[in-house]
C-alpha cells in the first residue's frame, strides 16, 4: 500500500530560523528521504511552494471557477491527489478541472519547489 504523507504547519514556521537553520532543516529532510529510500519505503517526496501560490479549481454546472490559495470549504477534507506535468499554472488549471472530483469538491493546484543541499 502506498500512502501520502502531507506536511501540513503554520504558513511562517520558518521566519525565526536563521539561513543556516534553514538549510539545516532541508538538509534533515533530504537525509531522512535517502534513509527511506536504503529501506525501500521511499516512493517520491516533494516541497510545495508557498500557500499563496496555489489555486483552486470548482466545475459547478459544467462551469470552472478558479480562486487564489488552497480555501477550500472548512468541510472539505483531503481525499487524495492527483500529479500532473504542465507547462504553466494556466495549463495546470485547465488539467484541475477535469478531475472528475472537481465537480464534487475542490481541487487545489500548487506548484512544487525543489530543495538541494548547499
Amino acid at each position: 500500500m502506498k500512502f501520502l504523507c502531507l506536511v501540513y504547519m503554520e504558513p511562517n514556521v520558518f521566519d525565526p530560523f536563521t539561513p543556516a537553520e534553514q538549510q539545516a532543516m532541508i538538509d534533515d529532510s533530504l537525509e531522512y528521504d535517502v534513509r527511506l529510500r536504503r529501506d525501500g519505503h521511499f516512493i517520491s517526496a516533494d516541497a510545495l511552494q508557498p500557500a499563496t501560490t496555489a489555486k483552486t479549481v470548482r466545475v459547478r454546472n459544467g462551469k470552472s471557477t478558479v480562486t487564489d490559495g488552497p480555501f477550500a470549504e472548512t468541510r472539505e477534507v483531503l481525499g487524495g491527489f492527483v500529479l500532473i506535468e504542465a507547462k504553466d499554472m494556466e495549463e495546470a488549471i485547465r488539467l484541475a478541472a477535469g478531475i472528475p472530483s472537481a465537480r464534487v469538491g475542490s481541487i487545489e493546484v500548487r506548484p512544487i519547489l525543489q530543495l538541494s543541499h548547499s
